[in-house]
């Protein structure tokens, strides 16, 4: 799998543990963090290829504007109800893909997409 660096957003704390155990089997970096505020962080502290957020816990406004941030990481948005209504939205915000939240195979495979670009800058 490629070395992709991950943060991980999820309102329920047993699903981001379970997330977090199952992407350590295919990244390099998996890192929770506790609510949106806390994922902002985490993006550059751990130069995340990747975001992976529950939309219980974000509200679409705040995927467009993490789109609008970082734009260089991918946003796996997910849901416990994921449906093609909910995928057309999050994808229309400027996510990626949009997943069941316990579906870590669709997750695995969106996030996958994801082209590591180099964080340094040319001078």
């Amino acid at each position: 799998m490629k070395p992709l660096s991950v943060v991980v957003a999820q309102s329920n704390s047993k699903t981001a543990e379970m997330l977090e155990k199952s992407l350590y089997n295919h990244f390099r970096v998996v890192h929770l963090a506790g609510d949106v505020d806390a994922l902002r962080l985490a993006i550059p502290r751990f130069r995340a290829d990747v975001a992976i957020i529950d939309l219980e816990l974000a509200a679409l406004s705040e995927v467009q504007q993490l789109k609008r941030d970082f734009a260089s990481t991918t946003i796996v948005c997910t849901h416990r109800l994921a449906d093609e209504t909910m995928w057309a939205i999050a994808l229309a915000a400027g996510a990626g893909d949009c997943c069941y939240a316990s579906d870590v195979r669709a997750i695995v495979l969106a996030a996958s997409h994801t082209k590591p670009l180099s964080h340094a800058h040319a001078a």
